[in-house]
């Protein structure tokens, strides 16, 4: 057990990060338990600690008997340096036991920049970096989340892989694992890895050899044991209602980035943004019941104390029930000062009687996605709104007395021209007349946030080629230069970082190399713009010999083996190339949810349906 001394606390920023004990933690016997698991999110204790996956696992883990679960963070670099100067290896916050004792150290992999934290954890672990190198008293370094479903850059640091939703998933593992220990560790760690490839989603990269073609692209992977499957399916939990949801989730001492209740109203979504890989991992919506959610909601204010409660999903404006529950829990809560909330309105699903209602309690400004700034462009991306829909409920909006609008775009979309681009800017404008049009008066406040549009595996756009840094740059700085006024407030990313996210989002396992030299040479939190070394990551493709616009910036061809084929979503690729065709043709394609099924094959494939509990009463 690890005891920080109160004066290395002193000199850090935020030291309630790396202490522990907060209301709700679980504390086990580690001598009474099969199996002891470090929950790892490669990020600041306030990113982790806002994960709902996170909770979701901690709790599904700690309710077994056999099972003691943990949670450990990427300390901030002032902490790290001191962790380093004397000696402190990455620890698990409930124990103060450093995670290399543990039986596996599970990552959470939800962004492709925190992959240099993964290095950078293992080595303040003390746990060999490479999987090869990993010997018998070594955890079993796991990983899950998005980012698993093309593997490929981390395979030679992680043991396993697990594809999906992990609810089950994981409970199979760590029985797999009790059993194995149980039995005498038969095999050693090959051993255990052969019992896990046999469990449905789990990849042992491992266990494959690739091979690659003169031109660089992937010629083939292929297993190299019996336990190994040539496809791996995601996993997938078919009714939410069947499952465990945490109500009594950790309250940290310390502010985090959602600090308020995170209310699952289902998952899945079948909008079919074309960009959205969420959109088809999570395929098709499973809703739950209203009486549910009402139930969990009262739960969670009684465990917590929260004031706010977040209604969580991919559109949770979609819920069938929305109105109902709004109703319900604000008359239920009121009265407790307990507030609800919403994320970013679909602009056609957007109901001012519903804001209104929620925001009864606490009053915030308002935040739309039109995503793109030109009909044409929304056509391409099948976002499925038009600007009148816009004018309608930002109207609305105003009309009711909200003046603060915050917009998201991105750009670099396929076929993105020069005029989609000032579309953004003539859609910022249109808002502020509109207000004045309205009222008689200036007084709207515009917020225009643009990200970079990255490529993704297991999208109808992964076969695009990326905008380069130049050409993003060179649409940045013409969006702020005609979002002058003092009314509209411009914020973007930095292109370099979404450039860099776009190789490792469609990389291979070459790029294996270039993470470790890069992390070798001082990158780490790279999604902190403070933090990002651009240049060190050039001089590390440069001394992996590898070209990282082979990854970014290159159109890919249908006939090409992509890296991630053997790591199935559940979505056909027939139907992503449709999608891209529809795309480039501008040509809609409807919600499955309630209109006709767009032969995807995820219900089929999976035998799962949706469930939608409005079409059922």
């Amino acid at each position: 057990m690890i005891v920080l001394d109160p004066a290395i606390l002193s000199r850090v920023a935020k030291p309630a990060r790396y202490t522990g004990h907060e209301w709700n933690s679980v504390h086990k016997d580690h001598g009474k338990v099969d199996v002891t698991f470090a929950l790892a999110f490669p990020d600041v204790y306030e990113v982790g600690m806002s994960h709902l996956g996170l909770k979701i696992l901690y709790h599904i883990l700690n309710r077994r008997p056999d099972t003691a679960a943990e949670r450990t963070f990427a300390p901030w670099v002032d902490m790290e340096e001191e962790m380093r100067r004397h000696g402190i290896p990455l620890y698990a916050l409930e124990s103060f036991r450093p995670v290399r004792e543990f039986d596996v150290l599970g990552f959470t992999l939800q962004y492709e920049m925190s992959y240099t934290n993964i290095l950078n954890m293992l080595d303040l672990a003390g746990i060999p970096l490479l999987a090869a190198e990993r010997g018998d008293n070594d955890p079993f370094v796991i990983a899950g989340g998005p980012c698993a479903f093309n593997a490929e850059p981390l395979a030679d640091f992680i043991d396993f892989f697990v594809l999906g939703e992990s609810e089950e998933a994981v409970e199979e593992v760590v029985a797999g694992i009790a059993a194995w220990k149980k039995a005498g560790r038969p095999g050693g760690r090959t051993g255990l890895l052969a019992r896990m490839a046999a469990i449905d989603g789990v990849y042992v990269p491992s266990f494959y050899d690739v091979t690659y073609q003169a031109d660089g692209t992937v010629a083939a992977v292929v297993p190299r044991r019996a336990e190994a499957k040539a496809t791996i399916t995601k996993r997938i939990v078919k009714d939410l209602e069947k499952i465990d949801y945490p109500t009594n989730p950790i309250v940290p001492y310390t502010d985090i980035v959602h600090d308020r209740i995170m209310l699952e109203l289902f998952r899945g979504c079948t909008r079919g943004c074309r960009f959205c890989q969420a959109g088809v991992l999570y395929r098709p919506v499973r809703e739950r019941k209203v009486e549910t959610l009402l139930r969990l909601a009262e739960d969670l204010i009684n465990n917590t104390g929260y004031s706010e409660i977040s209604l969580t999903s991919l559109s949770s404006a979609d819920y069938s029930g929305l109105d109902r529950l709004v109703t319900e829990l604000i008359n239920r809560f009121r009265d407790r000062g307990v507030s609800v909330s919403l994320p970013s309105l679909r602009i056609d699903s957007f109901s001012i009687e519903l804001a209104q209602k929620v925001q009864q309690v606490r009053k915030s400004g308002l935040t739309f996605a039109p995503e793109a700034g030109t009909q044409r462009m929304r056509d391409v991306i099948n976002k499925g709104v038009t600007e009148k829909d816009l004018e309608e409920a930002v109207g609305a909006a105003f009309r009711a007395g909200w003046s603060a609008v915050k917009l998201y775009f991105m750009i670099g979309l396929p076929t993105e021209r020069e005029d989609d681009v000032k579309g953004i800017a003539d859609l910022a404008y249109r808002v502020l007349d509109l207000y004045k049009e309205l009222k008689g008066r200036r007084g709207a406040k515009v917020t225009v946030s643009v990200s970079s549009f990255v490529p993704k595996p297991h999208t109808a756009f992964q076969w695009y080629g990326q905008n380069t840094v130049d050409t993003l740059q060179e649409k940045q700085n013409y969006l702020r230069s005609l979002l002058r006024d003092r009314d509209i407030s411009f914020n973007w990313h930095d292109a370099r970082i979404s450039f860099l996210e776009g190789v490792f989002s469609r990389g291979d396992r070459r790029l294996g190399k270039v993470l470790m030299e890069a992390w070798r040479r001082g990158a780490k939190f790279d999604g902190w713009s403070e933090h990002f070394k651009y240049e060190v990551w050039l001089a590390a493709f440069a001394a992996a010999g590898l070209d990282p616009h082979f990854y970014a910036t290159r159109e890919r061809s249908f006939a090409e083996r992509l890296p991630w084929d053997h790591l199935d979503a559940g979505v056909n690729k027939a139907f992503l190339r449709r999608e891209y065709e529809r795309a480039l043709a501008g040509t809609f394609t409807a919600d499955c949810r309630r209109d006709l099924c767009s032969a995807c094959g995820v219900c089929p494939g999976l035998g799962v349906d949706i469930i939608d509990w409005g079409d059922k009463r």
